[in-house]
């Protein structure tokens, strides 16, 4: 197993997902709820779904966009998301 590219994704995601919509949504069910375990084992399955679905499609958009431009045009993507949610439109 290469562990330092698998380190260096644990982090980046630990991170980024660290106060996001999927975590508070969570802690709204699980405060709402009182039954933690169905939620993390819902919640858990469906990040790694998500996620398994990110991995497929990246491996199957590089074989036809460049390396470079899928990183560019998923950079602008995010910048774009972000501009759309901070005037409110997304």
């Amino acid at each position: 197993m290469e562990w330092r590219l698998f380190a260096s994704t644990f982090g980046l995601l630990f991170l980024a997902e660290l106060g996001d919509k999927t975590q508070l949504a969570v802690i709204t069910l699980s405060s709402k709820e009182h039954k933690p375990v169905p939620i993390f084992l819902g919640a858990s399955i469906a990040l790694c779904l998500v996620t398994l679905l990110g991995v497929l499609g990246g491996e199957s958009l590089v074989r036809v966009i460049p390396a470079g431009l899928l990183r560019k045009l998923s950079a602008g993507a995010f910048v774009l998301m972000g501009v759309l949610m901070w005037f409110e439109l997304l």
